[in-house]
């Protein structure tokens, strides 16, 4: 049975790594076709993003005054670690396959990452997974397509300049 320190830390980092990757990756390759802005746009979103989430986690769990100090290093770090290591596994198919391909790739990547923790999380609910993965799919999904419509309007704009 995992510490619930490290469950909050993990499907915590591993949804947020999967989403905002994706949205960075969908974005930048729509608005600049350019593999290493988005090989960048990665490398940056594991970095600062993951020591953004972990620092978040941590505030939140010292604001609500329960439970030991380990616990709460425990979920930061599970936080840091599962967003970093999850955003750079996007960095394989960018870096070895055609962008257009790599980026296809990638978004069928994060959504079965997305479908295998809501899985285990319906389960741990005791409710149907069908439900959670829809739903966490529902919102990927959105955030890709927002993002990709946002890069294409960002082209236009500096296509007009």
């Amino acid at each position: 049975m995992m510490k619930p320190s490290f469950k909050t830390g993990l499907s915590f980092g591993l949804t947020s790594g999967v989403i905002t990757t994706l949205g960075l990756m969908v974005g930048l390759h729509s608005g600049t076709h350019s593999r290493s802005v988005v090989i960048g746009g990665i490398v940056t979103i594991a970095i600062a993003d993951a020591m953004s989430d972990a620092l978040g986690i941590h505030v939140s769990e010292e604001s609500k005054n329960s439970g030991p100090t380990r616990q709460i290093w425990e979920a930061t770090v599970a936080t840091f670690v599962a967003k970093f290591v999850i955003a750079m596994t996007f960095v394989a198919p960018v870096v070895t396959r055609p962008l257009d391909q790599a980026i296809v790739i990638s978004v069928i990547w994060g959504l079965l990452l997305l479908a295998v923790l809501s899985f285990f999380v319906a389960r741990a609910q005791a409710i149907p997974p069908w439900k959670v993965i829809a739903e966490h799919l529902l919102i990927a999904l959105c955030v890709v397509a927002m993002t990709h419509t946002v890069g294409d309007w960002v082209q236009g704009l500096v296509e007009a300049e």
